[in-house]
């Protein structure tokens, strides 16, 4: 499993494409990282998203809400302009109208990316570097209106503009002019911002360089921002609003060592919606959040990061909302909604053994339990549930903060997450599960749990525990399974107390291949006393419609006589071979009788399926009482 994959959004007013999208660069000396690590069985980083950090702005102040428009906005071609109104001098908040977000579109405005299809492919060809005026010209070839302009120039600078991993390191190599930025083809984000800026001017479309903080490379939760802004972007006028975007974090990212850029755009950062943008961009001016109200910077430093994954999979909500969190006796959880079906993972300081993990039908549920004192780093992953690669996108982080153990909840090793029945394991086939709930709780060592199942599916199970050494034959054999046509019985008898997982398999009976793993259960008893014996062994010969009514045990007492009834059809010979042999008759579907365990080890039942045949097949195998 690693970090990150593709997915279509569902969200009304704008549909995501498919796409690479991983997150964009940062550009600042303090820029915090987005994307996160994959947990530690990815394939060593290869496909992780690295944001590059960005050199602090010049000193020179940047342009603000109220410092008014530059003077490249000035260009002849916005003076001719008479449908955009002018920036005033001193802006107020009237100018600045509130986006209440629905939770219907990532955008602040309608966009229609299909449409954006030829316009966007016209863009990334055009190869002009001599000047910005000239550049802008061929853009606006193919584009009509003024957001088909700001697209054709979003594009452009998002797939020809790479970060300056070289310039991030030497400031005497850096240049953030627009020509500079044009020419050499790299910068910071004061220079994306700048010629975004400029060229926005030049094609007569309002266009804003903000500066402020933001929360990417280096952002560890919780933390608190001073001094200079770390983080440029813009701001755009279109259909009497603004809108936010920014085409450092749209065109790529950089490795862990900040010395490689990767183009890979992230459409998330363009008009994104300011409810959404105000999770990891802070602006100098509080105006321009574009929201009411609007955040406070201790607000912005306590909030929880939801990064551009978080959103781009469907993802609504997650509780609780600030980044670090108490557990309360040892406990903590975390909830998740979403708009469809999402598979989740996570990782608390690497593994995956310390929580419980539950998917409903539109997010899932964490609960977490540290085994030692102290903060712990909590990761939280998600992927499409009909994505074909196994490839999750690292969408929250946490600092959960721990006082105190509870020594109870430690899951066995072999517990997988998530945990219990769900709507994936619907899809799988096991329909109307007895247990609905993860954990299934005992006290004589003994439980039963049903499903209906699909057709032509057929189930394997085994037990697992980390306080005995269960073989996997054993494990096996505390397992009884009972098939009664589309239902089907797992009848456990655990052999001590303590935690136990119950894994579930499946193929279909038509495939000769191996089954494969679909959920588990956690089995819980405290019963000091539970010691049940395993199941008879079976062999091929068992059907799985055969059932065992008694006995149960595999292990039968000696010197005594024994009843047998089982459930067997298309057999015409049943006997139980102990030191004697012992035929069973036939009964209303049953086959009943006695046997006597006098003087051997071992009672095999074998039945005679042919008349016509003399040999017997073996089908199970009891142990007899040593004395």
């Amino acid at each position: 499993m690693h970090l990150h994959t593709a997915s279509r959004d569902f969200l009304c007013c704008y549909t995501v494409p498919e796409m690479q999208g991983h997150l964009p660069l940062q550009c600042c000396p303090n820029y915090p990282r987005l994307d996160r690590m994959a947990p530690a069985s990815c394939a060593a980083g290869r496909d992780l998203l690295r944001v590059p950090s960005c050199p602090l702005l010049p000193k020179h102040p940047l342009m603000d809400a109220s410092a008014g428009w530059p003077g490249a906005l000035q260009h002849p071609l916005i003076q001719a302009r008479k449908n955009i109104p002018s920036l005033p001098q001193t802006m107020t908040t009237h100018f600045f109208p509130a986006y209440p977000w629905d939770k219907s579109s990532l955008k602040s405005m309608p966009v229609d990316l299909q449409q954006f299809e030829k316009l966007d492919a016209y863009a990334l060809k055009v190869n002009v570097k001599n000047s910005v005026e000239e550049l802008v010209k061929a853009l606006l070839k193919q584009a009509r209106t003024d957001l088909e302009k700001v697209r054709a120039i979003w594009m452009w600078i998002c797939h020809h503009i790479e970060y300056d991993v070289v310039g991030y390191h030497n400031k005497s190599q850096l240049s953030s002019k627009p020509i500079d930025v044009l020419q050499m083809g790299k910068s910071i984000c004061e220079g994306y911002a700048g010629l975004f800026e400029q060229m926005c001017s030049i094609a007569g479309i309002q266009c804003m360089k903000l500066s402020g903080y933001s929360k990417g490379y280096g952002y560890k939760m919780g933390q608190t921002f001073t001094g200079d802004s770390d983080h440029a972007w813009n701001a755009v006028y279109l259909d009497g609003r603004w809108h936010l975007l920014d085409s450092t974090w749209g065109s790529g990212s950089v490795d862990d060592s900040f010395t490689k850029f990767t183009f890979r755009y992230n459409e998330f950062y363009f008009l994104t919606h300011p409810a959404l943008f105000i999770n990891n961009h802070f602006p100098d001016n509080s105006n321009w959040q574009l929201l009411k109200p609007t955040l406070t910077l201790k607000d912005f430093e306590n909030n929880m990061l939801h990064n551009s994954n978080f959103y781009m999979l469907g993802l609504l909500t997650a509780q609780p909302e600030t980044a670090v969190i108490q557990t309360v006796n040892g406990k903590a959880s975390v909830s998740v909604d979403c708009r469809s079906a999402t598979l989740f993972t996570f990782k608390l300081k690497g593994t995956d053994e310390h929580g419980l993990m539950t998917l409903k039908k539109h997010g899932m549920k964490l609960d977490i339990y540290p085994q030692k004192t102290g903060s712990h780093k909590l990761q939280i992953f998600a992927k499409p549930s009909k994505a074909s690669e196994d490839v999750y996108s690292c969408v929250l982080e946490y600092v959960v903060e721990c006082k105190s153990v509870d020594k109870a909840m430690r899951f066995p090793k072999d517990l997988h997450q998530p945990v219990g029945p769900s709507w994936f394991t619907e899809r799988q086939g096991f329909l109307r599960p007895s247990h609905p709930d993860p954990i299934i709780p005992t006290n004589d060592g003994r439980c039963s749990v049903t499903f209906t199942l699909g057709k032509d599916i057929s189930v394997l199970a085994s037990l697992h525990s980390d306080s005995s050494s269960l073989t996997e034959d054993m494990g096996r054999r505390h397992i009884m399974q009972i098939r009664r046509g589309n239902q089907i019985e797992l009848k456990i008898h655990l052999p001590h107390a303590g935690n136990f997982v119950l894994k579930i398999y499946a193929k279909k009976k038509s495939d000769p291949g191996n089954y494969d793993y679909i959920f588990n259960y956690l089995i819980t008893c405290l019963n000091t006393e539970v010691k049940w014996p395993a199941f008879p062994q079976s062999y091929s010969k068992w059907v799985e419609d055969y059932e065992i009514l008694e006995p149960l045990s595999g292990l039968l007492p000696a010197n005594r006589n024994v009843q047998f009834k089982l459930k067997m059809h298309g057999i015409a010979k049943v006997l139980v071979q102990a030191e004697n042999a012992y035929p069973l008759t036939q009964s209303r579907g049953y086959w009943e009788g006695t046997c006597n365990t006098s003087g051997c080890r071992e009672v095999f039942v074998m039945v005679h399926e042919n008349a016509n045949h003399s040999f017997y097949s073996h089908v199970l195998k009891y142990e007899v009482e040593t004395q």
